[in-house]
Parts: C-alpha cells; sequence; structure tokens
C-alpha cells in the first residue's frame, strides 16, 4: 500500500518553504564543496559553479530535440564538438556529437561501430568486443542491450595487455578498447599498440578518454610527456570524452568523437515512420536538455585554454602532493599516474580498515576491491586540502594499524 505522506499535496507551498526542506534533505549529503570528496564532483571552484549554474538556468527550458526550433544550442554544440575535436587531435574532416555522459557515448560508440561494420564488413552474427579488465562497464551494458560479448582480458602491471588482446580477436571482432585513463588506477593504456593492431587485423579502436579527454590535452599543454592516445594514434576511430568531468561543465554533458564524418554518419537512429513521419536523432536520447549544453559551452568559454591549463595544473600537483605524501605514510600507489586519479594501498594494513577511518573524518571517497586499495579522483579544490587529506590519512593509518594489533609499517609516530 502507498504512503499516503509521501503523495502530492493537495495545495502547493511557497518556494521558500520547498527552498528550505530541499536544503534540510541535503544536509546529510558530502560536503564537496570543502573538496571532502574523491569522486562524482569535479570542483573546480565558486566561479566556474557560478558559470555553469547561470548557463544552465538560462537555457533550462530549451530542448536539444529541437535544432531548427533552437538554433543557438544547435551552434553551441557545433562549437563545443569542435573544440574537442581540436583538443583530441582530430583530422580534418572528425566529427561528433554531444551526449548526456561517458556511458552514452561509449553506446553509441558502439552502435556506430556495430552498424559500419555491418555495413562494411557484412559482421551480422554474434559480435564481440576486447577489452582491458579495467575497461568500464558501461561496455558491458552496451553488450547487454545489442547482444554482443565483452571479453574482458587480464591486465599486465595495470595496463592493457595488447598481445593477449590481439590474440582474443577472431572474424566476428567488432572492436577493441582501450582507455585514457582507466578509472580504476588513472593509467592511460599502450593507445598506440593497441592502434597498430586495429590496423592491422582490421577493427574498431575506441579509445574511453570519459576521465581524460578534457584533461590530459591540458596537462600535455602544461609541460608533461603523455602517451599518443588520441587521433593522433592512426588505428583510432573514435574517443568518448566527458565535458562534466574534467570539463567543469553542468551534469550531464559528454562527447563521442569520430575519425571522419563518413563513421560519424552511423551514429543516428532514424526512427519510424509514425503520424509525425520520421524521428532522426543523433543519439538515444530525444529530448536533450538545453540546459547542459548551454553550461558546457559558456564554462568553455569561460575558462579557455588558459584557465584549463591552470585548473589542470591544480590537479596535477594535487596528485603529486598526495602521491609524495601516502609514500611516506607507506603506502604503495600502482602503477605511475599522471593525470587525476591515483589508487594507493598497503601491504600491512587493510585499506578497507583505513578507508572507514577516513570515511568516519568525513572524506567520501572510493576503494578498489581488485587489489585492495584506497582511490582518489582529484579536482583542483584538492589541491588546497591535501595537507588535510594527508594529516587525517596518518592518523587514520596509526588507528587502523593499532586495532590490527601493531603499528603499521611506515608510519612514524
Amino acid at each position: 500500500m502507498a504512503d499516503s505522506s509521501n503523495a502530492l499535496p493537495e495545495h502547493g507551498a511557497p518556494w521558500t518553504d520547498i527552498e528550505a526542506r530541499m536544503r534540510a534533505m541535503a544536509a546529510g549529503d558530502v560536503k564537496w564543496r570543502d573538496g571532502r570528496t574523491g569522486l562524482y564532483i569535479f570542483n573546480a571552484g565558486p566561479e566556474v559553479e557560478q558559470v555553469q549554474k547561470s548557463a544552465y538556468a538560462l537555457f533550462s527550458a530549451e530542448n536539444g530535440l529541437g535544432p531548427a526550433a533552437f538554433p543557438s544550442l544547435a551552434r553551441m554544440e557545433r562549437e563545443v564538438v569542435a573544440a574537442g575535436l581540436k583538443l583530441l587531435n582530430a583530422p580534418p574532416g572528425g566529427a561528433g556529437s554531444m551526449t548526456s555522459g561517458g556511458t552514452d557515448s561509449i553506446f553509441m560508440a558502439v552502435k556506430t561501430a556495430r552498424d559500419h561494420a555491418r555495413a562494411t564488413r557484412g559482421l551480422h552474427g554474434k559480435l564481440n568486443i576486447i577489452t582491458p579488465s579495467t575497461v568500464h562497464p558501461a561496455f558491458d551494458k552496451a553488450g547487454m542491450v545489442m547482444d554482443i560479448e565483452i571479453r574482458r582480458i587480464p591486465v599486465r602491471d595495470f595496463l592493457a595487455d595488447v598481445g593477449a588482446m590481439e590474440a582474443a580477436i577472431d572474424a566476428d571482432t567488432l572492436m577493441i578498447v582501450g582507455s585514457a585513463p582507466c578509472f580504476p588506477f588513472g593509467l592511460i593504456d599502450p593507445i598506440e599498440a593497441l592502434g597498430e593492431v586495429a590496423l592491422r587485423r582490421n577493427v574498431w579502436l575506441h579509445v574511453d578518454a570519459c576521465v581524460g579527454g578534457y584533461l590530459a590535452p591540458f596537462v600535455r599543454m602544461n609541460g608533461a610527456e603523455l602517451p599518443p592516445f588520441d587521433f593522433a594514434v592512426a588505428g583510432v576511430s573514435s574517443i568518448s570524452g566527458d565535458l562534466h568531468k574534467y570539463g567543469y561543465a553542468s551534469k550531464g554533458a559528454s562527447t563521442v568523437f569520430f575519425r571522419s564524418q563518413k563513421l560519424h554518419e552511423f551514429m543516428a537512429l532514424d526512427a519510424g515512420p509514425w503520424p509525425l513521419g520520421r524521428m532522426i536523432t543523433p543519439t538515444l536520447a530525444g529530448t536533450r536538455p538545453g540546459g547542459a549544453i548551454a553550461a558546457a559551452w559558456a564554462v568553455m568559454n569561460f575558462l579557455g585554454v588558459d584557465g584549463y591549463c591552470a585548473k589542470q595544473r591544480q590537479v596535477t600537483d594535487a596528485r603529486e602532493k598526495i602521491e609524495a605524501g601516502v609514500k611516506k605514510l607507506g603506502f604503495r600507489v600502482l602503477g605511475r599516474p599522471q593525470l587525476g586519479i591515483i589508487a594507493f594501498t598497503h601491504d600491512q594494513i587493510d585499506p578497507m580498515k583505513i578507508y572507514v577511518q577516513m570515511y568516519q573524518r568525513g572524506w567520501f571517497t572510493a576503494t578498489l576491491l581488485d587489489p585492495p586499495a584506497l582511490h582518489l579522483m582529484l579536482s583542483p579544490k584538492h589541491n588546497e586540502v591535501a595537507h588535510e587529506y594527508l594529516a587525517d590519512l596518518e592518523a587514520a593509518l596509526a588507528n587502523a594499524g593499532e586495532g590490527a594489533g601493531g603499528k603499521a609499517a611506515g608510519y612514524a609516530s
């Protein structure tokens, strides 16, 4: 039986009352503006947040489904996509679209590759996609919906094992995948080697740069030597990159890019006929929030190249501070992170016990299960609070170590 206390009220309430209730509901949410969150939120500061909100509100009622009705949104999307293509070294003729998020971008890349393979390679049977074991579960979701087998290949030193992935390719392989970076460890897979495989074996290579697409280019501009990962690698056919991560746009905004307009043409969905004729959309969605498109465009123009370089410098500075700090405390960093994610474990103390201690101190972060580790996805704000995190981590490590019957190795009292 339904709970009548949660039914639609008989009479509406003033906005002031509703706002107060909503703020009360949020009282138990993580205090992300204080930099206490290591996932879900990408905090680039109050100025960027204000640009997000103002731009979103300005176009909150507009609908990306109707470019003829809202040419402003169509123009903003074209300009956002063009900026992303340039950042990712797309060749002349590269194309792309905005989507609602990384999962949406990955779905559309898989759908595009499938339809392209049907048209050009005659693949119509049970298809498969070869991925590293670290790839995002969005590929599994796409496989479930499109009846495509996902073959996850164990990684070597936390990176895609290119030889093992190539050995798994067969006549029904639709796509191989690399991450730039993978979410668990924040490491860029050997995309250049995967590109050579893609060309040699005539398979589609998708680079999941949902995390790094709007971070890595600016990290490189700041002087870091990153391995090739984008369209500069000849075998890359498509790339996904999330604007609502390190592009600092409002949720949900992502992009999916293709090496050519010819490939991009296989992405659209042409549904119908129905009484209004055909319905042709660039993504699975019909209605697309105008606010998300507008906020992405506004933030990109607010920050510009200089602004992004400065924000991304803060991200990598925070990672370097935390990496040095956790090593001093006896933790072992997994792999060699170069962007905004770091995962680290401890060989004497269960990381989950340390996580509990950190959670009790107000830090909302992630953990890995294989191997057990602590995980941070860092934002510019974290550069201001890295010292607070490390101080709490030192105390948490001591408490967890004493609870296990002795102090943790590497902890200096």
